[in-house]
């Protein structure tokens, strides 16, 4: 139920807008998270939301690699949630995947756990040097 779109070939300095629709994912429960996997390597969880009240470690998380150039956000009336991507580089070749699941930690607990119920297909970001 989850789908990416967004992906393309991007010159590195540039920027791309990844969307995943999440119907039927209500983000006042769940955390929507973005992974990616480049090839020959393992998957790795690079930003998630939920607007869930009380978390104790705030409503997004980044993982340094991508922080202060990447942005989750969430459109509610869309059901949807967005990863804007600002001065890729080429290690940020990968398949990005969105994936859902029921708030139930801290999304730095939930981002080191993965174990994420829902996941869609990907899609490929692609950045030439």
């Amino acid at each position: 139920r989850l789908v990416e779109s967004g992906g393309g070939l991007v010159q590195a300095g540039g920027s791309l807008t990844l969307t995943c629709t999440a119907p039927g994912f209500t983000f006042d429960e769940y955390a929507i998270a973005w992974f990616r996997q480049a090839p020959g390597k393992e998957r790795e969880g690079i930003a998630c939301i939920s607007t869930v009240s009380g978390l104790r470690d705030g409503n997004t998380y980044y993982h340094d690699s991508v922080k202060g150039r990447f942005t989750i956000s969430i459109d509610n009336a869309k059901e949807t949630v967005y990863l804007q991507m600002n001065r890729l580089k080429p290690e940020d070749t990968a398949v990005y995947y969105c994936a859902a699941e029921v708030t139930y930690d801290t999304l730095v607990t939930m981002m080191k756990r993965a174990d994420f119920s829902d996941w869609g297909q990907g899609t490929q970001v692609t950045v030439s040097p």
